[in-house]
């Protein structure tokens, strides 16, 4: 598949995601690079809101963006970022936030769930789980009108797609999930590993250190690790899934899609080819990134 020019000049400046010898990256190092952003500049505008505030919902640090300068309940759209579980944060994906809150219209709610390896699995599901527990128990809190939806990139999708069967599974009924670019599942063995292993930004090899970071010693077949692994994914909300074409996560995300579907599940599935992982969260690199929110959005207003 051929790369995207922009991929393309991308790769060649960053070859890979960590860009680091792993067996050298203790916590000192990881945190080092949490308190980095080499792409702070390409994340987008912070564009100004009428609200935007840091809250807690059960402990578990949020903050609530509003582009509607009203008070009337609004859908909510809870945003999971991406990093791999081991970095990110809602300070880093503020950009990202604003944007779902501008295109979408709806209140979002971005998650600072607990990073590894400090806490490891399942404390960021958990997190996950919590605040979308506290947002249909709460809704006058969050100006919810009650039609509630998920979303993520990356490990924030590994979060949004658990979580969203969690609801299911709690009689919380999603009005929709969007997983971009996800991890679905550990076992790291489709051919998109094979064949975008190493080159292509996010290597095989990091996103198995990742996994380490996060779950060390987890059953792999855990659906709240490998969402694919669910029995059952009859009844999930309706779903959006948006993967990339040279991106070893591509496969799983279009399996998971492929499963939905079989099971009745309204989804929505568009690869972006050409592209490489991270795409979605760096418009000012990305044209194919402006491109994919607005599919995403557009798909979340139709069923929010």
């Amino acid at each position: 598949m051929p790369l995207h020019p922009q991929a393309r000049e991308y790769l060649a400046r960053y070859p890979s995601d960590l860009n680091a010898d792993l067996a050298a990256l203790d916590l000192d190092a990881i945190r080092e690079m949490r308190a980095q952003d080499a792409f702070a500049a390409y994340r987008g505008p912070l564009t100004k809101l009428p609200f935007v505030r840091d809250e807690e919902a059960e402990g578990v640090p949020i903050r609530i963006y509003r582009a509607d300068p009203g008070d009337d309940p609004l859908p909510v759209v809870v945003y999971f970022h991406g990093g791999g579980w081991v970095l990110g944060s809602v300070r880093r994906n503020d950009a990202a936030a604003r944007d779902l809150a501008i295109r979408t219209g709806a209140v979002v709610v971005s998650v600072d769930y607990r990073l590894a390896p400090e806490h490891q699995f399942p404390a960021a599901a958990d997190d996950a789980w919590t605040v979308v527990r506290d947002i249909f128990a709460r809704p006058a809190f969050y100006q919810s009108n009650g039609s509630v939806a998920v979303s993520g990139d990356s490990a924030g999708g590994n979060l949004a797609a658990v979580a969203a069967w969690q609801a299911r599974d709690a009689g919380l009924r999603l009005a929709h999930q969007v997983l971009v670019y996800p991890v679905l599942d550990v076992a790291m063995d489709t051919p998109s590993y094979a064949e975008f292993a190493k080159g292509f930004g996010l290597d095989a090899e990091e996103m198995a250190w990742f996994a380490r970071q996060y779950a060390p010693g987890a059953d792999p077949a855990d659906p709240r690790l490998s969402p694919l692994r669910l029995p059952d994914v009859s009844g999930l909300a309706s779903a959006t899934v948006v993967t990339a074409g040279c991106d070893v996560l591509r496969d799983e995300g279009e399996r998971y899609a492929a499963r939905l579907a079989e099971a009745g599940v309204p989804v929505g599935l568009r690869r972006f080819e050409g592209a490489v992982h991270t795409f979605y969260v760096l418009p000012g690199l990305f044209d194919q990134a402006i491109e994919a929110r607005e599919y995403v959005a557009e798909r979340l207003r139709e069923h929010l």
